[in-house]
C-alpha cells in the first residue's frame, strides 16, 4: 500500500532491526500494515487533505506511550500518531482486529477511545473525507 500526504513529508525508512524488534519491546504484535509502513516511512507529518497527522518514529513509540502513561489511563491502547492538537491515534490492542481509535490527550481514558478505522489504509481514507 502506498500512503501519501497532501502536504508535508514522511521520514526516511526505519531500520529493519528496529521495526522487527518493536513488537517484542512493546509487548504486543503490531499490525503488518503498520510495520510495513514503518519500513517505508519512520514517522513524518503533514496533511491528508484538511486533516493534519503526525506519525511517531518507531524508536519513540515505547517512550511516548510510557511518558503519557497510556497503559494507566487507557489500558489496551497503543498510541502511534497525533493530530497535532488534542487527540491521538492508536491501536486497540484488546481487540484481535486491532482497529485504530482516536482518543483525547487531556482526560485520556479508555472509554473515550472512539474506533475510527479498520487499518492504516482505512485511516488515510477517513482523513481524506474529514473536512
Amino acid at each position: 500500500m502506498e500512503y501519501s500526504l497532501t502536504e508535508g513529508q514522511f521520514d526516511a525508512p526505519a531500520e529493519p532491526a528496529v521495526v522487527d524488534g518493536l513488537s517484542a519491546r512493546l509487548g504486543v504484535a503490531l499490525p503488518k500494515d503498520y510495520t510495513d509502513f514503518l519500513k517505508k516511512h519512520n514517522g513524518g507529518e503533514g496533511f491528508v487533505h484538511d486533516s493534519y497527522i503526525i506519525f511517531f518514529k518507531a524508536e519513540e513509540l515505547a517512550n511516548f506511550n510510557r511518558e503519557y502513561q497510556v497503559e494507566k489511563y487507557a489500558p489496551g491502547i497503543l498510541l502511534f500518531a497525533s493530530n497535532g492538537g488534542g487527540e491521538a491515534y492508536g491501536f486497540d490492542t484488546d481487540d484481535v482486529e486491532m482497529p485504530i481509535v482516536r482518543i483525547p490527550f487531556i482526560f485520556m481514558e479508555r472509554q473515550s477511545a472512539e474506533t475510527i478505522a479498520r487499518d492504516l489504509a482505512d485511516l488515510f481514507a477517513r482523513l481524506e473525507d474529514w473536512k
